[in-house]
């Protein structure tokens, strides 16, 4: 594959709006015109969003780290008899809930499919945060923590994402999407549900009025090509559905787990790969540069390569901590608006689903 794809090529098919190929991807990704690729999807995002870069007041509350599943590229799973596991009570959740700042607008909250916390504690959790904070938005549990209730209550799909929507889920995060090539899934998260499975939990969930993100992580044992169809997969569900709201690479951190790699993800592959999601992923809004990932300063150069999206306040992360991420836990408004802003975009404060809070011009 040639290390120089046509770019005035791709410019023009992403001008007039003639999907990208995945042959068109994997070239993109084997490129090293790094710049010409970000030029692109910077335009892109453009004129998607005027120039708009957004944010979130949110807090993050995760409800365990015990887990089942014994993933290799995991730093924050802990098994049931370990030190440090932990599962929150009810209270201890609308502690945090009742706790979180006034102006906080959505609870991301995911954790670890612990073996001995029935499917009505989920319920319970979702509810504790509703009588808290009732208006705040409960973005709620990964595609692998709802294949893991309808296990345990031995329920199906559909049921358990009803019941989960009338305790006050609002939305579901994109995690647990992993890598979807079958064979790579084995070697880093083999006991967990496979790809077709987490389609087919977001597929369902999209049908009843539950809109989601979508995730990726790369940077581990991975190639150019397992990526692509990854996002593939990823473009076909949105045109069968229309419920993604943004897509969210997330880079493998390699400290304190068991897959053995020694390495990060570099900067220019960071930006690559949020670029190339961008200009592929056209029928999906938003590409998040998540900052707790990225870093402030890589976040606010992928704001420049397709990226119209830094996440939010946080608050309190513990997943990415566990891997050794060496950000802030929590960022404060006037710094996010300060990174946007000297990105040379427009600060917008955002609700869950990308409706305009407050425009800082």
């Amino acid at each position: 594959m040639s290390s120089f794809p046509d770019m005035g090529s791709i410019a023009r098919k992403v001008e007039i709006a003639d999907r990208l190929t995945p042959e068109d991807a994997l070239a993109l990704l084997s490129s090293t015109d790094l710049l010409a690729i970000g030029r692109i999807a910077d335009e892109s995002a453009r004129r998607r969003t005027g120039g708009r870069a957004y944010f979130v007041r949110n807090r993050h509350i995760n409800p365990t780290n015990i887990c089942v599943h014994r993933c290799t590229f995991c730093s924050y799973r802990r098994g049931l008899f370990d030190d440090d596991g932990y599962a929150l009570s009810l209270d201890q959740v609308e502690d945090k809930a009742r706790d979180a700042g006034p102006d906080v607008l959505e609870f991301h909250v995911v954790g670890g499919l612990h073996p001995n916390l029935p499917f009505d504690y989920y319920l319970d959790v979702l509810r504790r945060i509703k009588r808290a904070r009732p208006g705040v938005h409960l973005k709620a549990f990964t595609a692998v923590e709802v294949d893991f209730f309808a296990k345990i209550a031995r329920l199906p799909l559909d049921e358990v994402l009803r019941r989960l929507k009338e305790a006050g889920l609002d939305s579901m995060p994109g995690g647990g999407a992993e890598i979807f090539a079958p064979a790579i899934r084995e070697k880093i998260c083999g006991e967990k549900i496979g790809g077709d499975r987490w389609i087919e939990v977001i597929e369902t969930a999209h049908r009843l009025g539950i809109r989601t993100n979508a995730t990726m992580l790369y940077g581990h044992i991975e190639s150019n090509a397992d990526r692509v169809g990854h996002l593939l997969k990823l473009r076909d569900l949105q045109e069968r559905t229309g419920g993604l709201l943004a897509f969210i690479p997330l880079a493998y951190h390699p400290e304190n787990n068991r897959l053995g790699l020694a390495r990060h993800t570099s900067g220019l592959d960071d930006l690559r790969l949020l670029a190339v999601s961008r200009l592929f992923l056209d029928n999906v809004p938003h590409i998040k540069a998540y900052w707790v990932m990225l870093g402030e300063k890589m976040a606010q150069v992928a704001l420049r390569f397709g990226a119209d999206d830094i996440d939010g306040t946080v608050v309190e992360e513990k997943i990415y901590h566990a891997a050794g991420a060496r950000s802030a836990q929590e960022i404060p408004i006037g710094r996010l608006i300060h990174l946007i802003r000297s990105a040379g975009k427009i600060p917008v404060e955002r609700d869950t689903f990308y409706n305009e809070i407050r425009v800082w011009n």
